[in-house]
């Protein structure tokens, strides 16, 4: 099917709405990284506070990203995520001028909360004008973009730590946020989703069971885990999640609606996931400390590791992300991790001095195949097998699930590498990466379903949740609605999906 020109424009504005506002969350989150030794000399506090620094955002992140995406279904793509990237420039900002670690930690703690508002209305809006190989070409590009923030970020965080001050690593997205709100103005309608009601129970459990587990992980490397704040932590978190899960199978409108995961590659994908984003938040996050606290790198030279893996990024992740919406997710998500994995292999072999041309440029140049391969096909699986209506919460689960694994292979630092950073704990960091990501490969190999042929072609931009689609896509709506967990609630005579697996939205 052709488009005219001005829906083609409208489509081409909204990628790059959904690239622009999540590109400043994932710079954000990985520039920080090399900021950290800088940000511990002038205010204190050590590995714990680094650890605190990430994971109060990454904690909040994944706590309320839930939420989000019933924010997003509920109340509308743009609606909330005008306030998210609002609210991430002013907290930025306050991250900039923080006089005290603690105060850090909160404003990281509170840009966490608008970050969550971010990615999963970005991508909603992706799915909402996107569909078929369009909408799967669209998620690679806009995965290669929010690829490229998340490994270069460290490079340009370690430019401005080097020639100014960690401090501008946060007054950096300022810009692209101005720019996200100018292209905002005039959009069009406030897309909506599934609806329902915002389950703040669930939000408020969720958070509680997420912060006080990750804060039980992370103070044990420095007081044990016979320490009554770390034991109290621990089971106070864990039976926050076990009241979470169980009130979630109660409430009228679930944050976390638990049949979406009767979705084969839904909950396959994210499994997956869990495995692979837990892997590229540890092993980045403790090879660049390595680099500049052992190797003797400085932050700027730390950062420019990874630019080959940015350039594979930007050059291969549109085009695997096409060749998946052809071909199936399948293969693509089994080999990309194994790929990735090899290239945290290859560090086992630097010591205290490192050779940049024949041991970190083959590792990340294999880190960025390995990223291109997995990234996009694995978020079109996941997002292409549920029902658009569902685009909102679906990308916020599987968001949630990548941010969970990462805050907690991140508190798990301590545990890994020992007390102090060494060779030997780098050795055991980079094992343990390469295990999750070869992990995350075999459960895709053995998991994921390609989709069958599809016989609907890409609707136009507009013809979202506000436009109705055509006869065609609306006859696929009531086969896919079967898949949105709310049959027996609201059509339990309609029938059970013949597919349960399902396939990509025609």
């Amino acid at each position: 099917m052709t488009f005219p020109e001005p829906a083609r424009a409208v489509q081409r504005r909204v990628l790059i709405i959904a690239i622009l506002a999540s590109f400043v969350a994932f710079l954000d989150a990985s520039a920080i990284n090399v900021a950290l030794p800088a940000i511990s000399r002038e205010l204190g506090g050590g590995l714990p506070l680094q650890q605190w620094v990430v994971d109060a955002y990454l904690v909040t992140l994944g706590s309320f990203i839930l939420i989000a995406g019933s924010l997003s279904d509920v109340f509308g793509r743009q609606r909330i995520l005008l306030v998210g990237i609002t609210g991430f420039g002013v907290m930025s900002l306050l991250c900039a001028v923080a006089p005290t670690a603690v105060f850090l930690i909160v404003s990281r703690a509170l840009q966490g909360v608008a970050g969550a508002l971010l990615v999963p209305s970005s991508l909603a809006l992706i799915i909402s004008y996107f569909s078929g190989a369009a909408q799967a070409k669209a998620i690679g590009q806009w995965t290669a973009w929010t690829g490229i923030a998340a490994v270069a970020g460290p490079l340009l965080g370690g430019v401005f730590v080097d020639t100014l001050s960690w401090r501008f690593v946060f007054v950096v997205n300022v810009i692209p946020i101005l720019v996200t709100l100018l292209l905002m103005r005039g959009l069009g309608p406030n897309i909506r989703g599934s609806g329902g009601r915002v389950d703040f129970l669930g939000a408020v459990l969720g958070a509680i069971g997420l912060g006080a587990t990750v804060f039980a992980l992370i103070e044990q490397g420095s007081v044990g885990w016979s320490s009554p704040r770390v034991w109290i932590s621990l089971v106070t978190g864990i039976l926050a999640l076990a009241v979470f899960f169980w009130a979630e199978t109660r409430v009228g409108s679930p944050m976390l609606p638990l049949e979406i995961f009767r979705v084969h590659n839904f909950w396959v994908g994210n499994v997956a996931t869990y495995l692979v984003y837990g892997a590229l938040a540890f092993g980045p996050f403790v090879v660049t400390l390595f680099l500049i606290q052992v190797a003797g790198f400085t932050a700027t030279a730390a950062g420019f590791v990874f630019v080959p893996t940015t350039i594979v990024l930007l050059v291969l992740s549109g085009y695997f992300g096409g060749l998946s919406g052809r071909y199936g997710p399948r293969i693509f998500m089994a080999l990309g991790p194994i790929v990735a994995a090899t290239g945290f292999i290859w560090l086992l072999m630097i010591g205290t001095s490192v050779n940049y041309w024949t041991q970190l440029l083959p590792s990340a140049i294999l880190f960025g195949v390995g990223l291109s391969l997995t990234v996009a096909p694995l978020t079109s699986a996941i997002l292409g097998s549920i029902n658009a209506e569902q685009a909102g919460i679906g990308s916020a689960v599987n968001n949630a699930v990548a941010r969970i694994a990462g805050l907690i292979t991140v508190a798990f630092a301590g545990l890994i590498v020992g007390a102090h950073l060494d060779k030997t704990g780098l050795d055991r960091a980079l094992i343990v990466t390469a295990a999750l990501l070869i992990a995350g490969g075999l459960v895709s190999a053995a998991g994921i379903r390609n989709p069958r042929p599809q016989l609907g072609q890409d609707r136009p931009a507009g013809q979202g949740e506000h436009d109705n689609v055509d006869e065609g896509a609306r006859h696929d709506e009531a086969h896919q609605e079967t898949r949105r967990g709310r049959t027996q609630r609201e059509r339990g005579a309609e029938g059970r999906d013949p597919h349960p697996d399902g396939e990509p939205n025609p």
